[in-house]
């Protein structure tokens, strides 16, 4: 049992591997990459890497999810997936001079989330179960989270006196990083302490997850997380040339990256939401996709502006108007879908319009 476990690891060989030959070769191969089909092949192969290594993640977070129950499952998933994130765009905003990576990407999390994958998880649950039911409390403490903390970190550096446009000045910088990690630490004892039924299903128990399969003990997963991690450094530091070698040969919009980066991070949080829906499980779809929006709004943003401020390098935060409007236009959306208690297939339709205008605003970028 322990040697089929092991065997299963097989993604650790092909992640460390990628890691150290671009960890050795990749400023040879970058500079290397005059075309458009061989930056496409590098890209293809550095983001399968970091893919398994995401998706290994997630199922190691799961078992652990799954033995701890919630919401201690879905917070260790969800920080499991927010350090990739950041070693990610961390790692992007080190290596080239991208000063609108981090906001393009945590605006395509917070859009791809909200519309494409919460979308789908409504539309196919409603689909096979016609209506689904969540805690209608769980749901509005992430969403009273979410709203203030999004509007302050990406709409608010337009209208700031002492910063330039779209930049917080320092001063603030530093005051959004306090009361933002100050506001995250009130909802983490929210949730793990005071009020832990908000993020529970009606007559859910403790470790009442469907455990995997696993002979491991806990603490080999949670070795295992961390081994799984680690080379997404080494991959994060060749994205950043071939992202901007990519967009630039094809003539995409420099946005392009950010939703790249982002559907990296959120393919495997993404595909694990839905799998619970089909279970009827929607509430797990509920904690996982607002649980990582708030995540990416409340620990992203001042990760990377502790990042500016150490390195000295400018981060641009304010959104352009076409994706200020849609992004508040999003948040109303959610506002109304997540106020009954109760999901259905038209909520859902109603979200995927709202994804499929994201991408052409995207597109539609200079």
């Amino acid at each position: 049992m322990l040697g089929s476990q092991l065997r299963k690891e097989w993604p650790l060989a092909v992640v460390w591997s990628s890691a150290l030959l671009w960890l050795f070769y990749g400023t040879t191969w970058s500079s290397s990459l005059q075309t458009g089909t061989n930056s496409a092949l590098a890209l293809l192969w550095v983001c399968a890497a970091i893919l398994f290594s995401a998706f290994a993640v997630v199922r190691h977070a799961d078992v652990l999810a799954a033995r701890l129950g919630e919401p201690f499952g879905t917070m260790i998933l969800t920080f499991a997936v927010i350090s990739l994130e950041v070693l990610l765009i961390g790692s992007v905003m080190l290596q080239g001079n991208e000063p609108t990576l981090a906001r393009d990407t945590m605006y395509s999390v917070l859009m791809i989330v909200l519309t494409g994958f919460v979308g789908l998880c409504l539309l196919l649950g409603g689909i096979k179960f016609r209506e689904q039911s969540f805690n209608l409390q769980g749901a509005n403490a992430y969403l009273a989270m979410i709203l203030p903390l999004a509007v302050v970190g990406l709409v608010l550096p337009l209208y700031t006196r002492s910063g330039s446009p779209g930049f917080f000045s320092p001063q603030h910088e530093v005051a959004l990083v306090v009361l933002s990690l100050a506001i995250y630490g009130v909802f983490l004892l929210l949730q793990t302490s005071r009020h832990r039924s908000f993020f529970r299903q009606s007559g859910e128990e403790h470790g009442s997850l469907e455990e995997h399969a696993s002979s491991l003990p806990s603490w080999a997963h949670l070795l295992m997380l961390f081994a799984y991690i680690l080379p997404v450094i080494a991959l994060a530091k060749t994205l950043a040339p071939i992202l901007h070698q990519f967009t630039q040969q094809l003539g995409l919009p420099s946005s392009v990256a950010g939703l790249i980066v982002a559907l990296l991070l959120l393919c495997p949080e993404g595909l694990a939401a839905i799998e619970s829906a089909l279970n009827n499980r929607i509430q797990r779809s509920v904690n996982i996709l607002l649980g990582s929006v708030l995540a990416t709004i409340g620990l992203t943003i001042p990760a990377a502006l502790g990042i500016g401020l150490l390195t000295g390098k400018p981060v641009l935060l304010g959104l352009d108007s076409p994706e200020m409007v849609l992004m508040l236009v999003t948040q109303a959306l959610c506002m109304l879908t997540f106020a009954q208690g109760r999901t259905n297939m038209l909520q859902g339709a109603i979200h995927l319009l709202m994804f499929g205008v994201y991408l052409f605003v995207v597109l539609d970028s200079p």
